[in-house]
């Protein structure tokens, strides 16, 4: 997996509670009460056109989509139960539509798929969690439950062309490496998460920030813009542009994918709230150029101190990119260790040059108070105004190449 920005869509019957993507447990709704949502669900404002088309804008590449999530109900034109969009007012293939539409926009699609399944009889699995709404403990079968899961999964892979990567959701705690086999089988190229029948290709924390310089194993973070809930949910809090953008950033950063979810409402409408999370993202994202998508380790430690600041250097395209999750504190950044004088500095975030020249600060002394260096010192930086106080600094530094370090 090359690291990539995608949108993660949370969207089914629960978007009629306008509460959270487990109302039916939250709640302790009757499963008939919260099945009957299915008579009423008539999704008329769904474009998936306008999908696809912010996700783009926003610089993502991909879209995963909830296909089934614990409730059990599809949203897409399954033979292997009635509990489907099908059977719904509205009564087409939403997953089919927006198949097409992610191939207009040139996005790649992505397939969620939840094993619990608080509608499916024979479902219950007492070694896994999020099982307290199953509504037949005693038809457990959970042999019976897998052939279910790779029929569905037989249909997910071929009948909506190609498909990025899978994202099963909570370890069922079975290993069972021939499901994620036959998905290989339908889909050669698909990448697996590890949340299935065995380890699969990536790692997937969720809801937390990563920590260290270098991802060891390739990973997809996730996260909401709600903080309340993945699904719609009508008195959401949501999280500052600034939040996310320090999220991507450092993930990304890190060598790392990030999938960012929004939860469209009832009627197929992404709220205003994500919506304009999402283009702020992006207008942040587009300064960047690409930097953040398949870059690598840098070849050395540059030593940076900036006045405390966490910093994370990758390198693309023969240029090093400096990235400050978190911000900066002050206007200049030193590289203790560096190849060359730069031939360029520039900040992304505004495109303007930045000057830079060795130095001897003074924070740099050996044991016996004699000053080191020299250092290059990258100055100029505008940390005390917009757009740096609401995003993300990130400094490209293009090495001269005669690698000469004479002022």
């Amino acid at each position: 997996m090359e690291n990539r920005f995608g949108m993660f869509i949370h969207w089914g019957l629960y978007a009629k509670t306008e509460d959270h993507e487990q109302a039916l447990n939250l709640r302790d709704m009757p499963h008939a009460e919260y099945e009957r949502l299915a008579s009423v669900f008539d999704p008329a404002a769904y474009d998936p056109d306008d999908w696809a088309a912010l996700a783009a804008r926003t610089g993502m590449k991909y879209i995963c989509f909830t296909t089934k999530h614990h409730d059990g109900f599809c949203m897409w034109d399954t033979k292997q139960t009635d509990y489907n969009i099908m059977h719904t007012p509205y009564g087409r293939d939403v997953l089919a539509m927006l198949a097409d539409a992610c191939r207009r926009r040139g996005v790649k699609l992505s397939l969620y798929y939840s094993l619990p399944d608080w509608h499916e009889p024979c479902a219950y699995n007492p070694v896994s969690s999020h099982q307290e709404k199953a509504p037949h403990p005693e038809l457990s079968d959970t042999a019976a439950y897998r052939a279910f899961v790779r029929r569905q999964l037989g249909e997910l892979l071929t009948n909506y062309g190609p498909i990025y990567t899978l994202f099963w959701d909570i370890p069922p705690g079975i290993d069972d490496p021939s499901i994620n086999a036959y998905a290989r089988s339908l889909q050669p190229d698909i990448l697996i998460n590890d949340r299935g029948y065995d380890p699969g290709d990536f790692s997937t924390p969720e809801r937390t920030m990563p920590e260290g310089r270098r991802f060891t194993r390739m990973t997809e973070a996730c996260q909401s813009v709600g903080v309340q809930s993945w699904g719609f949910r009508r008195e959401e809090d949501y999280f500052t542009p600034r939040a996310l953008m320090s999220a991507i950033d450092r993930t990304m950063a890190m060598g790392g994918s990030y999938l960012l979810n929004v939860g469209p409402t009832a009627e197929g409408r992404i709220p205003p709230e994500a919506r304009a999370l999402l283009e702020r993202i992006g207008e942040w994202y587009g300064k960047l150029g690409g930097t953040l998508e398949d870059n690598e380790a840098p070849d050395a430690d540059y030593g940076i101190r900036c006045a405390g600041d966490d910093c994370l250097a990758v390198k693309k395209d023969g240029k090093t990119y400096l990235h400050f999750p978190a911000g900066l504190s002050s206007s200049a950044v030193y590289l203790t260790r560096f190849p060359s004088l730069p031939r360029a500095a520039r900040l992304l975030n505004t495109g303007e040059a930045l000057p830079f020249g060795l130095a001897y600060p003074p924070f740099a002394r050996d044991g016996r108070g004699r000053g080191l260096g020299p250092f290059l010192r990258v100055s100029g930086i505008p940390a005390d105004r917009e757009p740096l106080l609401t995003e993300p600094p990130v400094i490209e530094i293009e090495w001269n190449e005669n690698g000469g370090k004479d002022v």
